[in-house]
């Protein structure tokens, strides 16, 4: 493959080699390469190009998204209780209302956006979404609170059809029982059905279909407030539009013991609850990742649009108190006695006001709508649309989150719901518990009681999922590289605080619960991880939160400041830094000398000295004992000795079988708009990638761009430039340019300094006998033979060439990071050396040379 080059042949003997330079250990899923993604693209040309293969259908960000939530944000509370609202609160304080709610939705809605941007979204709905990128402390108590809300929003619309079904009955005089045990009755058989239907599978065209009937509603309800009122539509309030009726109804006028703004608002909110119903069908969707954002953003915009323009009709055509009476007209000269606005419409309803007795109006109907509107039951048929397939999309979703929770296995007893039977896994044990919790709540048999529950439990989920995208991206989490540009901790921040604040202001009572339940969750979730190691791979497994854990070989760090900045600028306040010091030659140091230098120095890092007989022991002894339980060194880093030529046979042999086991200082300055140069020769894991990321991530490199250099060929270099810009977008990682090296197969300019260096180091066996050349083979095994020379030629003309193209390209950068070679049982040590001081000589920035272990310590899938 072009990105793997001409240093092929490396991947395979590391395959083969078990230690490396740079260890980083995570889970197998979600392979991050360049072939893994050729593959999925070849498999997909292959079922399509044949179209034998059933595929499953996929949904845009219209259908999919948008129409979903907008389905299920137009409940119940727009047809029966918002023009209630509106006579309470008054138009501008209504207004506020509904900008509040979509203020807090939006911003959730912007955290959702980050989340299914931080990787491939697969499968599994909100809470895997959620769960498999912000981790399992938070993931889970989300994934409860999240299905009891979905639980009680089908109680509440439920109750809101119940409602309407029960008004109809009592208009044709047909009551059951009475006015709250008829909205029980009807209820529960309402969710029952509804629970054999979406056991039986629910197609989506009802999804259009119920959406258009919605449409139909609309512009019925705005047609209605055109046609001129009728008598009988002015005795029960119903005027058209008329600017006294405007101007009076544009300041609120509270009544009741409901009668203040918060409670208002916990009525609304649940109205706008339904911004998650296109991420819980993820899988489900072409492009999740611009599908999601794009169409949960435009269904809140829509809706907010269409909610702020139901107010004004309602608040301007019809009055707060109407009897119903016909005989309340007055005649054209009367001298009764007369107040409030209706006298001057000529109708008088100053007695149902001033007893209380009014029946009609926007205070005491709640069918408004329907009396406004030009045929009434269309808007009973949007009623039913809106409340029934709100009431089904939760049913259905409620379910499922709790299913996939439940196979998670992160709290024990609930694994019994985590069954499911047939060809689609149907969690049918969950919907039987969704089932029982809803129909509890549909006994209650009060709209204004379950609201503000609702709201609660609705509000506290969206509070978490703020916090945790903010915890995520104030930590500088490895893992949490969202594309969406949109998103920003602070945002993230508000809305969770005032979500908090809205909670407690709207039930301080169901608020502290709530809190008192994800504290016990989370505090569960965190000892189970800890203290259970039998559970520790099931956490491992689910996300990449990777953060490197560096066990650095400094030595006396005061010697090798350079490489101390150089680590410390990328785990500073994120991750572990070991500053390994292996003693050969003294029996100890001053350990406090060492820290107290680390602090003035800024630089977060434990010391650690080791006394061992040479280099490679010591390494391997400090990489084993370092560290404590999972804070343990993954990442290995090594200064380069700069005068290894001079040093004894056996410190340089050392030297490379550490490498084979397992930078010159500009890292405390700014540095400005220059680039860090990636040399990406090879594919190890991602690693390579992952390190000027984090580093770009830091105040002092914010600025410098990245360039990633790629082997290719001339004929197919604008392919391998668009194939790597593919994966490395799918890796989240802002990467300046991608530049395609097409001249690396060209022999050396000039091999003069190669040779030179290597000279003292050759054995020369043409020059000497065969008994003597023999001997200084036993004698000197560091040393270079003829036939080993040979045998590598092309690889050591193959270092001397990238040297060049490194110095012609990255003459000005500010760091140059290079795909490490992996050192070779038949490679002499003395060539090894040779290789690595090639490819760093002549530059004047300091060169990374760094190589994973083939294990990937990125994904572009979000779990």
């Amino acid at each position: 493959v072009s990105v793997r080059g001409w240093l092929g042949e490396y991947i395979d003997s590391t395959l083969n080699n078990s230690n490396r330079l740079i260890q980083f250990n995570t889970g197998d899923s979600g392979r991050g390469s360049v072939s893994a993604l050729q593959e999925s693209g070849n498999e997909s040309k292959e079922n399509g190009a044949g179209g034998k293969t059933a595929q499953p259908v996929r949904f845009g960000w219209v259908t999919g998204v948008m129409v979903r939530c907008m389905l299920n944000i137009w409940g119940v509370i727009l047809f029966l209780r918002l023009s209630w609202i509106t006579s309470q609160a008054g138009i501008l304080l209504t207004w506020l209302i509904i900008l509040m709610s979509v203020l807090v939705t939006s911003i959730t809605a912007l955290s959702v956006s980050a989340i299914s941007t931080n990787g491939r979204v697969s499968s599994g709905g909100a809470y895997f979404m959620i769960s498999r990128t912000l981790g399992p402390e938070l993931g889970g108590p989300i994934g409860v609170v999240f299905s009891f809300a979905n639980a009680l929003a089908c109680a509440l619309n439920t109750v809101g059809f119940s409602e309407t079904v029960r008004d109809l009955l009592i208009e044709y005089d047909s009551q059951i029982v009475d006015s709250i045990n008829d909205v029980r009755i009807i209820g529960s058989i309402t969710v029952t059905v509804l629970l054999l239907i979406s056991l039986a599978g629910m197609e989506w065209e009802s999804k259009i279909l119920f959406f258009l009937v919605l449409m139909v509603s609309f512009i019925n309800y705005f047609v209605g407030t055109l046609i001129p009122a009728t008598p009988q539509k002015q005795s029960i309030g119903v005027f058209g539009y008329r600017s006294e009726i405007f101007l009076e109804n544009l300041f609120p006028d509270w009544r009741g013991p409901e009668g203040d703004f918060f409670r208002m608002f916990a009525i609304f909110f649940p109205s706008a609850i339904g911004i998650l119903a296109g991420a819980n069908i993820s899988g489900d969707l072409k492009e999740p990742e611009i599908a999601i954002p794009r169409g949960t953003l435009m269904a809140i915009f829509w809706t907010t649009v269409s909610y702020l323009a139901c107010v004004c009709p309602a608040g301007a055509c019809v009055l707060r108190d109407a009897s119903g009476n016909m005989n309340d007209s007055l005649p054209l000269n009367f001298t009764e006695a007369c107040e409030g606005l209706s006298c001057g419409l000529g109708w008088n309803f100053t007695e149902c006001q001033q007893s209380g007795t009014c029946s009609f109006g926007l205070s005491n109907s709640f069918q408004v709508l329907i009396q406004v509107s030009g045929f009434g039951p269309l808007i009973y048929a949007g009623i039913f649309a809106a409340t029934l397939s709100s009431a089904l999309a939760f049913l259905v979703s409620a379910p499922k989150v709790f299913q996939c929770l439940c196979k998670d296995n992160i709290y024990p007893y609930i694994g019994f719901f985590a069954k499911g039977y047939g060809k689609n896994n149907e969690p049918l044990r969950a919907y039987l518990l969704c089932y029982i919790i809803a129909m509890c709540f549909i006994l209650i048999a009060e709209l204004n009681v379950i609201a503000p529950l609702i709201s609660n439990f609705f509000l506290c989920s969206y509070a978490l999922i703020n916090f945790s995208c903010f915890h995520a991206s104030i930590t500088n989490s490895p893992g949490w590289r969202p594309s969406f540009r949109y998103f920003s901790p602070w945002t993230g921040l508000f809305g969770a605080v005032i979500s908090v604040v809205l909670m407690f202001l709207l039930t301080w009572w169901a608020a502290l619960i709530a809190f008192g339940l994800i504290i016990f969750l989370f505090g569960y979730v965190v000892y189970k991880k800890h203290c259970q190691l039998t559970t520790v791979h099931i956490f491992t497994r689910w996300f990449r939160l990777i953060r490197p854990q560096c066990l650095v070989l400094t030595g006396p760090p005061t010697l090798r400041p350079a490489l101390v900045d150089f680590v410390g600028s990328f785990t500073k306040n994120v991750s572990l830094m070991i500053c390994g010091d292996i003693l050969m030659s003294v029996s100890q140091r001053n350990s406090n000398e060492m820290i107290k230098w680390l602090n003035q120095r800024k630089v977060r890092s434990f010391y650690t000295s080791f006394k061992a007989s040479d280099l490679r022991e010591g390494a391997r002894h400090l990489l084993q004992a370092s560290g404590l339980g999972k804070m343990k060194p993954n990442i290995l880093v090594m200064g380069f000795k700069m005068n290894w030529q001079e040093s004894s046979s056996k410190d340089v042999d050392n030297r490379k079988n550490t490498v084979n086991d397992q930078i010159k200082t500009v890292f405390q300055s700014k540095q400005g708009k220059k680039t860090i140069d990636v040399y990406w020769i090879s594919d190890d894991g991602g690693l390579t990638l992952l390190v000027p990321y984090l580093l770009t991530r830091r105040k002092r490199w914010r600025r410098s761009k990245v360039r990633v250099f790629i082997i290719g060929e001339q004929q197919t270099m604008e392919n391998d430039r668009k194939e790597m810009k593919t994966l490395l977008q799918r890796f989240r990682l802002d990467v300046h340019d991608v530049i395609v090296m097409t001249d690396s197969e060209r022999p050396p300019l000039a091999k003069k300094r190669f040779e030179e260096m290597l000279a003292p180091f050759r054995l020369n066996e043409g020059q000497l006998d065969e008994r003597t050349a023999q001997q200084q083979r036993t004698e000197f095994p560091w040393k270079v033979t003829d036939k080993e020379m040979d045998a590598l030629r092309l690889k050591s003309e193959k270092k001397v060439r990238l040297n060049e193209i490194i110095r012609r390209n990255s003459k000005y950068a500010a760091l140059v990071l290079v795909s490490l070679p992996v050192p070779q049982a038949d490679c002499p040590s003395s060539l090894y050396m040779s290789w690595l001081d090639t490819l760093s000589c002549g530059l004047h920035c300091p060169v990374l040379l760094i190589r994973g272990n083939q294990q990937n310590v990125m994904t572009f899938y979000c779990q």
